[in-house]
């Protein structure tokens, strides 16, 4: 008979729910999505689904055999951390990546910290993190079909066009596996209702996203928009499945509200400022790492505490302190903001003078018959009546900067070198445009572009550059021999906005007044 006794301080606590039923109940609300992504996009997603949750629970067998210790592969985290990565992967994605990503995330992220409840970041969303940086190529999302590339709809919001927000509800535009908003909702709902995750973080986050999105994004709280961004990016997966897990999400309620904005006013600046539509992921995680700081300030009320006879016990007597590490991160902060300042002051100009050269070059480039360019007083009267504003409305976010008229020695017309910038991936693509005397592509050249390396770089290598050459009119890709770069669909489109535009702009403006 066992008479070992357990023994610890009163009070105590009990939760009717245990580890392993709360996992089943997180594995049955992820369901639905996962059976929608396999519905929507066939068996390769199945098979990635299948050896993401296969690996991850294979890891933790291995790696708790390695380490002589119990084998925890019962509790069914390890099946929840790789669906979780399966649903956040694109349904194209090689089969090796969930592999790779399952065992990052178990051992790495998991194992090595000590098992279920010590690791400091959400294994599933640091694994994605992980893929995303390694294997940038792969993790692209790329379409079904083997058709005409297609933006994914956060990646068409960046590039100005417009999206269908009722096939990003459903699930069944181009996007990850588990992109059924309404799947993933009932799911989370469903835990909500359950009371297994807490309504103070999901709701601050999703409240703090879109509050931020209206407040600094170009359109305000256009409800269109804003569900657009809503429904895209992972950010109902990141708010009711992710940023929920109680290992990485602070005690308090208080703690779990400011822990939920952080991440929601995170995520919208991502969104609005960064470089890649995957960015709600960073947002998460700067939150886990920020939950250690968030708990040591803001402390739960321990059991039994009431207040006496109206007075407050305070549960220490020293005075708050900022911590030194905090002190000297931001000094250095500072320090390096105010020198990085004066470089710039100093480099300004020259920096500008070079930019200006590497402008007249490029057109040289793009219209290499002109002797020299002038100016053209229609297209001067035309960009100041613009100031700056997109040309257009079927051009996305496309701006024509400047327009020029190449005249040969004899000063006859030679062609036309326009600067022309749309919204890419990395930020701006802009472009030298050379028009022939009759308006047909001469040449393009790129004077910004700031891609992905291997992806949207690619579109600087001549093979692409050079399918526009003699083309008029409005192009599309996959007519008339032009295609879009596989897996670089935001640059693509940017790049065939920016050619469209110029064109345009030739025939409405340039056309028969050099």
């Amino acid at each position: 008979m066992n008479m070992t006794l357990n023994l610890s301080a009163a009070p105590h606590a009990r939760d009717r729910w245990t580890t392993p039923f709360i996992m089943r109940m997180v594995t049955l609300s992820l369901l639905p999505a996962t059976i929608v992504g396999i519905l929507v996009y066939g068996w390769n997603a199945f098979g990635i689904v299948a050896l993401a949750v296969a690996s991850a629970v294979a890891a933790e067998w291995l790696f708790c055999k390695a380490c002589k210790m119990p084998s925890t592969i019962w509790d069914g985290s390890a099946v929840v951390t790789g669906l979780l990565l399966a649903l956040s992967l694109g349904p194209q994605t090689p089969l090796y990546i969930p592999v790779i990503g399952s065992v990052f995330a178990i051992v790495v992220c998991k194992g090595c910290f000590g098992g279920l409840g010590k690791n400091f970041i959400n294994p599933a969303l640091a694994a994605r993190c992980f893929l995303l940086i390694s294997f940038a190529n792969a993790m692209a999302i790329k379409p079904v079909v083997d058709a005409v590339a297609s933006a994914t709809p956060v990646g068409a919001m960046k590039a100005g066009e417009a999206v269908d927000i009722t096939k990003m509800f459903l699930g069944t535009a181009d996007g990850v596996i588990g992109s059924s908003i309404l799947a993933l909702l009932a799911g989370g709902l469903l835990l909500w209702s359950l009371d297994i995750i807490h309504g103070q973080i999901c709701f601050s986050v999703l409240i703090g996203f879109t509050l931020f999105l209206g407040l600094f994004g170009d359109k305000g709280f256009d409800p269109a928009y804003l569900l657009a961004h809503l429904c895209g990016g992972g950010v109902v997966m990141g708010a009711f499945f992710m940023a929920t897990d109680y290992v990485t999400s602070p005690v308090s309620r208080l703690g779990q509200f400011i822990y939920g904005c952080l991440i929601g006013v995170l995520g919208g600046l991502f969104r609005l400022k960064g470089n890649t539509a995957d960015s709600f992921s960073y947002a998460i995680i700067i939150g886990n790492v920020c939950t250690p700081l968030i708990d040591t300030y803001i402390v739960q009320k321990p059991f039994a505490y009431r207040k006496m006879l109206g007075k407050t016990h305070k549960t220490s007597k020293e005075p708050f302190r900022i911590p030194k590490p905090v002190i000297a991160l931001t000094l250095i902060a500072a320090l390096a903001g105010v020198a990085l300042s004066g470089v710039y002051s100093m480099t300004k100009d020259t920096i500008e003078e070079q930019k200006l050269l590497a402008e007249a070059a490029s057109y040289k480039e793009v219209c290499p018959d002109a002797d020299h360019f002038e100016s053209s007083d229609a297209a001067k009267a035309k960009l100041e009546e613009l100031a700056g504003a997109n040309w257009g409305t079927e051009f996305g976010n496309t701006r024509i900067n400047e327009a020029f008229v190449g005249k040969d020695a004899s000063g006859n017309l030679a062609g036309y070198a326009l600067s022309v910038s749309s919204k890419g991936f990395g930020g701006d693509v802009t472009m030298a445009l050379g028009l022939t005397p009759d308006g047909a592509v001469n040449r393009i050249s790129f004077t910004e572009l700031n891609e992905t390396a291997g992806l949207g770089m690619r579109a600087n290598e001549d093979a692409f550059r050079d399918q526009f050459s003699g083309k008029t009119g409005s192009i599309t890709y996959g007519e008339d021999g032009v295609e879009a770069m596989s897996g670089a669909t935001v640059t693509s489109t940017a790049v065939k906005n920016c050619v469209n535009a110029g064109l345009n702009f030739y025939e409405t403006v340039l056309k028969g007044g050099n």
